[in-house]
């Protein structure tokens, strides 16, 4: 494990010296651009760990990508060896399905101090939700990025993260109604504390969410790469492009229904991922939004 291997992966080229949140910004959007948000090793027969040296040779040197765990680990991994002040902390996610927060803690995320600064940065929650910019953690202040309107807000030492989004043109009218849509302008992503955590802290939740029925991740193939000016998902067999502020406050949002065999060509060109083993689409119909 080395940090020239994996930013030879990510294509970052900037300072490994300076620690500012210029370096960090670049450091972050370079990662989330070149690896993916992704749970297709559930759907291929492959099981998910959290060993950070399997981490690594999983998104480092195979070029996959991974969920949040996996993800945040690296990220955090390669902060901390920078020298950065960096810690994960949990979330539980908010499910719009049953309008509430999870009661188990699924989200592990980074904490990085900075000149007195407290930021989050997050590099695996995936598809629209995905901040490209680390984010102060104060209360109650909107902080415009591509993707939207981002905000923190604090009660009772409990934080909350929520999105304001665009408005939304989606030229398919047969997508329209689609249950990959997101219907809320503004929507609840997921609330957590201050108290540091470790990645043993999740061992559990990772086991549950690649094996339990009534996880999201067994119930869809997900894969989701951030790009320039918005971001790409396949979920099941629906590629979606989101285009942001394709025009004055509208994002532009095309959906794609895939042969069988289209799949594993679209995951080689649209996300750089080659399979080692045969992927077996899904997407049960629920509450997973875009």
């Amino acid at each position: 494990m080395n940090l020239e291997e994996y930013f030879a992966r990510t294509g970052y080229k900037g300072s490994l010296e300076k620690q500012d949140l210029e370096t960090l910004t670049d450091i972050f959007q370079h990662h989330i651009r070149a690896v993916p948000f992704e749970n297709l090793s559930i759907h291929c027969g492959e099981k998910i760990t959290l060993e950070l040296e399997d981490v690594y040779n999983k998104i480092v040197r195979r070029k996959r990508g991974g969920w949040c765990m996996e993800n945040n680990q690296l990220l955090g991994w390669v902060l901390k060896s920078l020298g950065y002040d960096a810690s994960f902390l949990g979330a539980y996610v908010f499910n719009p399905h049953q309008n509430a927060y999870a009661t188990i803690m699924t989200h592990l995320l980074v904490k990085v101090v900075l000149e007195g600064k407290a930021y989050i940065v997050d590099a695996g929650f995936g598809v629209s939700y995905q901040m490209w910019q680390p984010m102060e953690l104060v209360s109650g202040k909107d902080q415009p990025q591509a993707p939207g309107v981002f905000r923190f807000t604090e009660k009772n030492a409990i934080w909350y993260f929520e999105k304001l989004r665009r408005k939304q043109y989606i030229p398919s009218q047969s997508f329209s109604n689609s249950d990959l849509l997101e219907k809320k302008e503004c929507r609840k992503i997921y609330m957590f504390s201050l108290e540091p955590r470790t990645v043993e802290d999740f061992q559990f939740q990772c086991t549950y969410l690649q094996t339990s029925p009534d996880s999201l991740f067994t119930k869809k193939s997900i894969c989701a790469l951030q790009t320039t000016d918005g971001f790409r998902a396949l979920i099941g067999w629906t590629l979606t492009e989101t285009t942001y502020n394709y025009k004055e406050n509208m994002d532009l949002v095309e959906f794609v229904t895939l042969e069988d065999e289209e799949v594993e060509k679209t995951l080689q060109e649209k996300f750089n991922i080659t399979l080692d083993r045969k992927l077996v689409p899904i997407n049960i119909k629920g509450p997973y939004t875009i």
